[in-house]
């Protein structure tokens, strides 16, 4: 069977469209979410400023290790700018990592262990997909204790942490 010019301009074009609504379409590829991670983490390392916090979205959000540490991306690029002036911020390497999509494709979660100065730390965090790229909404870096430590550490920090809880507590 011979088929009609109609038919086969029909035929190729829902072809072409679904081919192409598929490539629009989200992409759940964890190895870009990987390697903008290994490059945000770079960043730091060479005390590249300017492509470091160009990984952040204007309204990010930084929670570090110290129980003070919860920034808006201004504050924490003021709390960082002298650590990067000085040729030095931090050097974090990933050694286990984990990425979640959501359905739509349009935000990611992340946590990994680290290898950094202060031993394996975890960084978890949120991102999203803007015009632009994917950007980190929320950055949270903690320290990991090994649960056979648990109480030293405690009585370390209870002094310090007794004054804290307090100013926090209404």
């Amino acid at each position: 069977m011979k088929l009609k010019k109609p038919y086969f301009i029909l035929l190729f074009s829902t072809l072409i469209i679904s081919c192409s609504s598929n490539y629009n379409s989200p992409v759940n590829d964890t190895s870009q979410i990987a390697s903008l991670l290994d490059s945000f983490n770079s960043a730091a390392a060479r005390a590249d400023f300017n492509t470091y916090f160009s990984y952040f979205t204007t309204d990010a959000i930084f929670v570090g290790t110290d129980a003070h540490e919860h920034w808006n991306k201004q504050e924490f690029m003021n709390y960082a700018k002298p650590y990067f002036d000085k040729g030095k911020a931090w050097n974090f390497h990933s050694i286990d990592r984990h990425i979640y999509f959501d359905k739509s494709g349009n935000t990611v979660w992340f946590d990994e262990l680290l290898d950094t100065r202060m031993k394996i730390c975890r960084g978890s965090g949120l991102l999203t997909r803007e015009s632009n790229g994917w950007k980190i909404r929320q950055y949270v870096l903690s320290m990991t204790i090994p649960n056979i430590k648990a109480d030293s550490v405690i009585k370390i920090k209870a002094p310090i942490e007794d004054t804290i809880i307090a100013r926090f507590s209404h």
